[in-house]
């Protein structure tokens, strides 16, 4: 097993030594998180079903033997709480999630009892610490209401939901923000040492993610397979971001509300610049200009409904926590698309892949 070296470039002495818990650590988002996080010297646990995905980014970066890695259901609130209250963590982003839009239509109550009650279950387990923690809650970009409209969405715009994913984390938002009103403060029924705040975050991607029914790992799958790439939705824009940008945000979130405490605790919304909002047909184009191939359209008028046009506004992370985001679109998509192309010419591992983004990124 290589050893993660940590780098002068992504280095913070604020993470130095602390503990801290990532669920969902070994999904896409949870495995770039976690190593990051051992770069910069923290000790990481991590609680999270198996992946159900093959391959896998976690396995791929080989860092298991050096975290305290738990399979575990969010949903077994008495197994989750006993968890907790073990690793005792300074620190915790919540990524556990069901995070796939169609696999929602095919088992809400599934979507709807991991992302609303599983979040609860956390909230709760927290409340049982007696140390000061911060938890950052990590949401999504669809929990706003979707007028389809040009603007981006605000943080206080109003929060709904079409399809099963996107209703359950405006929901999972309801639970955040009432625990949080409820149960943090200094009445008799409060407690002072738990802060949450909540982060909302555009279209991810970057090298690594292998789910199903997502652009990027379709557009790998039909490259490697020298296959015709099918669109379902040409037209649909997202605020597309490299897998970096949002968790640079996390972790500066955290920062901030660990020191500084209750004008944190809120929510925050992590986007590209306005003009990198793309459309599926402009990404997939984007992506042929570094792994060339073919695509065609597919028919999907009578598919479940998903979002046309969906942008974030981010002046309130801009404003208070200085955060905005660093790569523009063509760097997104090269840094992705080549991600997988060196991991599959056998040009570099995984972890060595991984790690030139992390100090490409913090440089």
């Amino acid at each position: 097993m290589k050893n993660i070296q940590k780098k002068e470039t992504i280095a913070d002495n604020f993470w130095q030594g602390k503990r801290v818990l990532v669920t969902g650590h070994n999904g896409f988002k949870g495995s770039w998180l976690s190593l990051w996080l051992l770069q910069m010297g923290a000790k990481v646990s991590g609680i999270s079903l198996a992946p159900d995905n093959q391959p896998c980014l976690f396995d791929q970066l080989s860092i298991e033997d050096q975290m305290d890695s738990r399979i575990l259901d969010i949903r077994e609130k008495d197994k989750l709480r006993c968890a907790v209250k073990e690793i005792n963590p300074d620190i915790v982003f919540h990524l556990a999630a069901q995070p796939l839009v169609l696999r929602s239509y095919k088992d809400p109550v599934e979507t709807w009892e991991t992302n609303v009650m599983g979040t609860v279950f956390l909230l709760e387990a927290l409340r049982s610490l007696d140390k000061m923690c911060s938890a950052i809650l990590i949401t999504t970009d669809k929990v706003y209401r979707n007028d389809e409209w040009l603007y981006g969405y605000r943080e206080n715009d109003p929060l709904g939901g079409f399809d099963p994913y996107s209703s359950s984390k405006a929901a999972s938002e309801l639970a955040i923000a009432s625990w949080r009103s409820s149960f943090c403060g200094n009445l008799s029924h409060q407690k002072e040492n738990l802060l949450i705040a909540s982060a909302r975050a555009g279209n991810v991607i970057g090298g690594g993610d292998w789910s199903e029914n997502r652009i990027v790992p379709d557009i790998i799958r039909s490259l490697q397979a020298n296959k015709q790439i099918i669109i379902r939705n040409p037209s649909s824009t997202r605020p597309w971001q490299h897998v970096l940008e949002p968790l640079s945000g996390y972790l500066l979130l955290a920062k901030q509300l660990t020191k500084k405490g209750i004008n944190y605790a809120s929510s925050f919304n992590f986007g590209p610049q306005l003009g990198y909002n793309k459309t599926v047909l402009e990404l997939v184009q984007e992506s042929l200009k570094f792994w060339p191939g073919e695509y065609i359209f597919q028919d999907y008028s009578k598919a479940p409904h998903e979002a046309g046009m969906l942008n974030l506004s981010t002046d309130k992370s801009f404003h208070q926590l200085k955060w905005q985001p660093k790569w523009d679109f063509s760097t997104t998509i090269s840094r992705t698309i080549n991600w997988y192309k060196n991991i599959y010419e056998n040009k570099s591992s995984a972890l060595e892949s991984s790690l030139e983004d992390l100090s490409i990124y913090t440089q």
